[in-house]
């Protein structure tokens, strides 16, 4: 009996939670200032000191006469479109390189630094 409620309140608490999993890629950002110049393609505002030009297409909204000198805030969403890694540290989970051979350091290993010097000889005890 135990394990049965356990088990649905656990579905339950899923099932509540899962939406926020969704709200995580809805996440909206905040940019306010006058208009530069406006396009079908875009809008660029100035913040401060820099110009911020943000895309829009058929399903942007705009709520009233959007046009150069206006002060607008625009929200908008910041959506990865491709990742590219770079060479760099390996991911721990990423498979390890083959044992190195004697004398060879591994496949993308660093250089081995030279030797350290012999310490000096202790002085003579008096």
């Amino acid at each position: 009996m135990k394990k049965a409620t356990v088990f649905a309140l656990s579905l339950a608490a899923l099932g509540l939670l899962s939406p926020l999993n969704s709200f995580a890629a809805d996440k909206t950002y905040q940019v306010t200032g006058p208009v530069l110049e406006v396009t079908d393609a875009s809008v660029t505002v100035q913040k401060g000191k820099e110009k911020w030009q943000l895309d829009r297409n058929k399903d942007t909204k705009v709520t009233g006469d959007l046009k150069v000198g206006a002060k607008v805030t625009i929200e908008y969403r910041m959506t990865a479109v491709t990742v590219e890694v770079k060479g760099g540290k390996a991911d721990a989970k990423a498979p390890a390189d083959p044992a190195p051979v004697a004398g060879k350091p591994a496949a993308g290993a660093a250089p081995a630094a030279p030797p350290a010097p012999a310490p000096p000889p202790p002085a003579p005890k008096k």
